[in-house]
Formats: C-alpha cells, structure tokens, sequence
C-alpha cells in the first residue's frame, strides 16, 4: 500500500505545481511589467526564461488514415446538402411553390448518394484496415508445423517421381530383370 500512498503524493504534487506554474504564467501574460516595457507575449518568451504559453507536440497518430479521413469528409458534404435540399423542398411545398416537387426529387436522388457516401466510408475503413491494418505473425509451433507438412509433401512427391521414373523405363516396380 505504501507505493499506491506514494504516487498519490507525488501525482497530488505535480498536479499543485502545474496549476502554480499556471498561474504564473497567466498573471505574466495578461499585462504585467513586461508589457508596460512594450513586450509583447510571444515574443520574447525563451530570451526571458519564462515558459512559453502552449508547446506543440506532434500528433501521435492520425485518428484515422488519410483514405478514410477523406471519404469521411467527402460523405459529411454530401449529406449537408441533402439536408439543406431537403429542408429547402419542405419550405417550398408549404409556401406551394413550383420548384417544390424538383427540389422533391433532387433530395431523393441525393439521400441516395448520401447512403452511398456513408457505405463508401465503411468500405473504405474495411479496405484499409484489411492491407494495412494487424501485422500478424504465425507462432512458432505454427511455423513448425507448416514446415513438417512441407517436408512430408516433398518426400511424397519424390516417391511418386521415383515410381514414374521406374515405370517409364519398362520395369514392374523390380529392381532387377532376372
């Protein structure tokens, strides 16, 4: 118990000295002496010795691959505009317009190539994740199991090529014509 008691102190202390470390740099950025000498917040940050007010860290990871992310994104546009058609063909058919029953239409034809849209972003993530998604290696006892298969098929092959050989020079399976 004395470990879990342990990082409980020390998570406590790292959460107290970057709220501390918060504060102060909040109070420096928001018009203290350094802006009265006309520096701004940006600027002279790593020349003071202060903290920069945010570090970009490169992303770990892509939540999802660029194929994906992109039918995704494509799917989201189409199915705003068929929203907005399908909003737009209500609106002109309670007002009794002539464009309600194109409009009727158009969002029709458009909820189909939503569907389709949104199909394409599944298949895509399937495709993707199936070449190159789980690199999967076969255990050992796999490996080797695979092997003796291999070893027993070359022997029955060379046996049969053996018996072909025998047969094609005439012989009955004898080893001597006595």
């Amino acid at each position: 118990m004395t470990g879990t008691a342990e990082r409980r102190k020390a998570s406590d202390a790292g959460v107290t000295e970057r709220s501390a470390m918060r504060r102060v740099r909040v109070t420096t950025d928001r018009g203290g002496p350094e802006q009265e000498r006309g520096r701004g917040a940006y600027g002279d940050e790593q020349q003071q010795g202060r903290a920069p007010l945010w570090v970009e860290e490169p992303a770990q990871r892509h939540p999802m691959p660029d194929p994906v992310r992109t039918a995704a994104v494509r799917a989201l546009l189409i199915i705003a505009v068929t929203l907005l058609q399908a909003m737009v063909a209500f609106f002109c058919a309670m007002a009794g317009a002539w464009v309600a029953f194109p409009m009727v239409i158009s969002s029709v034809a458009s909820t189909v190539a939503a569907t389709w849209a949104v199909v394409d972003v599944w298949v895509t993530r399937q495709v993707w994740s199936q070449r190159y998604g789980v690199v999967s290696e076969p255990s050992s006892t796999a490996r080797a199991l695979r092997r003796e298969r291999r070893a027993r098929r070359r022997q029955e092959r060379a046996a049969l090529r053996e018996q072909e050989r025998i047969r094609r020079r005439g012989g009955t399976g004898r080893l001597s014509h006595s």
